[in-house]
């Protein structure tokens, strides 16, 4: 498959990905399901406590991380991404509860003031994930650069947290630089990919 149709492909399974997890997100049971998304992501998370973790400040329908970061920040430094600028990967900058936020790119919230972080652990937001641990974010390839460049220098954790519902059926399309996530994190289970 060609890289244009790659890219024809992913933005229509993004509008119905969308759709998905909005539909997810607004579900009368989301703050139950949140609870034991959160649940399973602590369990998974607890071997790696100290380490340094990043997750990310939800947004848009995206199931919501920051219990587990909240939970995390009391044994180990947490960052939050911060985009530099288009076609760069992301960096992350300390985070803890009650952290001042400002707005940052794409209306994503940033504190206000922290320390800069090179996470071990990355929490990845996603619109869709399939079977083989391939991930579709918002197609700014943000998240692809950001693990390319963090498996380049070391062993990294990518955790993908989403909705069940948000997984795909079938295959996602793939490019050369798309990132696999490691493991992904719902609300009814904990799929290992590597």
């Amino acid at each position: 498959m060609s890289r244009a149709d790659t890219d024809a492909a992913k933005a229509g399974i993004r509008r119905v990905a969308l759709a998905r997890r909005a539909a997810a997100h607004a579900a009368p049971d989301a703050d139950a399901r949140t609870a034991r998304a959160t649940a399973r992501l602590l369990e998974l998370l607890r071997p790696e406590r100290g380490r340094p973790l990043a997750g990310y400040m939800p947004m848009r329908g995206e199931i919501s991380p920051l219990g587990a970061m909240a939970e995390m920040a009391c044994h180990g430094p947490v960052g939050v991404p911060v985009v530099e600028g288009a076609g760069q990967p992301l960096s992350f900058r300390g985070w803890h509860p009650g952290a001042r936020m400002i707005p940052g790119a794409f209306g994503a919230l940033v504190p206000r003031a922290g320390a800069q972080l090179v996470p071990e652990v990355l929490i990845v937001p996603l619109l869709a994930f399939d079977a083989a641990g391939q991930r579709l974010g918002y197609g700014g390839g943000f998240y692809d650069r950001t693990l390319a460049r963090l498996r380049a220098a070391g062993p990294v954790l990518a955790v993908g947290f989403a909705w069940a519902a948000q997984q795909q059926p079938g295959a996602l399309p793939a490019g050369s630089t798309d990132q696999p996530l490691d493991v992904v994190v719902t609300e009814e289970r904990v799929i290992r990919f590597r």
